[in-house]
């Protein structure tokens, strides 16, 4: 019996990082983020909902360059340091992570990921060919709008006009 308890020892310390993996990167995280809906304090909320964004990272960038760390026999361990960093309240990581890399970021960001279009009046109509059409009409009258959509198909067809046609796949006409 002796015997069979150092194997199992060993395995277990051979393997600790597919035994705690799930444990502290999973089950306590869960418990804790629910213990965080709980309280008003924002602190634990910002704490677990910065975990959950970095270890969401974290799964993608495994799952990206899977090839390249199943080549590297430490990323197991290296993963369940920075885990443990991330999670245990001793270190707040995660909290640390939000304060010093993402806030900054997001606060004032160096490269513009999204473009939005910033109106003055919110509600306006969009600006799009019918809203331009209607205010020109307002402003200049109908007959100047025929005139000027009558110019506009004049050139169109002059343009067309310029072009070769191709009547079969031999040549030009």
């Amino acid at each position: 019996m002796g015997n069979s308890g150092n194997n199992l020892l060993a395995v277990m310390a051979k393997n600790i990082d597919v035994i705690a993996m799930p444990v502290i990167s999973l089950v306590y995280p869960l418990y804790a983020s629910i213990r965080a809906i709980e309280t008003k304090s924002r602190a634990d909320d910002r704490q677990w909902l910065t975990y959950w964004v970095l270890y969401s990272l974290i799964t993608l960038f495994e799952l990206t360059f899977f090839k390249v760390l199943e080549w590297l026999p430490i990323w197991p361990y290296a993963k369940l340091i920075g885990i443990c960093w991330l999670v245990l309240p001793q270190f707040n990581g995660a909290a640390y992570v939000y304060e010093h890399f993402i806030r900054p970021f997001y606060r004032n960001p160096q490269v513009k990921i999204w473009y939005v279009p910033r109106k003055k009046d919110v509600f306006s109509k969009p600006d799009d060919v019918l809203t331009a059409a209607e205010k020109y009409i307002e402003e200049n009258g109908p007959e100047a709008f025929e005139r000027m959509i009558a110019r506009a198909d004049r050139e169109a067809r002059a343009r067309r006009s310029n072009y070769m046609i191709f009547e079969n796949d031999r040549g030009y006409y």
